[in-house]
């Protein structure tokens, strides 16, 4: 089994937000795979499916994306789970609206929810699935752009463009990782 999370902030306030694009990929990936995530397990919104022929368990933290590490160590630690068989998607200021980076390891690089995910797991070689949200012109302004809601011009490119090629970049990462772990 895969372990996907997705990192946002829960409440309605907080939806369609930049910071919120995790959690909007998981919905996604629920949606198309049927499922509906509950509420309560792990502090977390989780649901258990197969998604693209990977068994995954999909996870919305709902504990604010600075305590997201809390649910991650429960779920990794009832699952027994590699952390190589993590994938964390989340916001990324420093890369362009809509990019997508995968990378294996790695710092926070700033993000909380990350930050957190570290040191409450004490791990480090997990996925990242990283998608850009652009920067506000004055740093100043960074919590207010995080917090705010996309435009519509920039949901349409995320259904059309990053949300696809995060979705693709997932499934490359789980065939690698179905592999080795064959070879293991």
């Amino acid at each position: 089994m895969f372990i996907i999370v997705g990192l946002g902030n829960p409440g309605n306030q907080y939806e369609n937000t930049r910071h919120n694009i995790g959690f909007m990929l998981i919905d996604k990936i629920a949606s198309e795979s049927g499922v509906f995530l509950s509420q309560n397990r792990f502090g977390a919104q989780t649901a258990r499916t197969t998604w693209e022929g990977y068994d995954v368990f999909l996870v919305k933290p709902q504990g604010y994306m600075n305590l997201s590490g809390d649910s991650v160590q429960q779920i990794l630690n009832f699952f027994k789970i590699s952390e190589q068989n993590l994938i964390v998607i989340f916001d990324d200021l420093d890369q362009s609206q809509g990019a997508v980076k995968t990378r294996l390891g790695g710092g926070h690089g700033g993000h909380n929810g990350i930050r957190d995910i570290l040191a409450k797991t004490g791990f480090e070689k997990f996925y990242r699935v990283k998608i850009g949200i652009g920067k506000p012109e004055h740093k100043s302004s960074t919590a207010n752009w995080v917090l705010g809601k996309f435009t519509s011009q920039e949901n349409e490119y995320l259904e059309k463009e990053s949300f696809p090629l995060a979705k693709s970049r997932i499934v490359d990462i789980l065939r690698q990782l179905k592999k080795k772990n064959i070879k293991n």
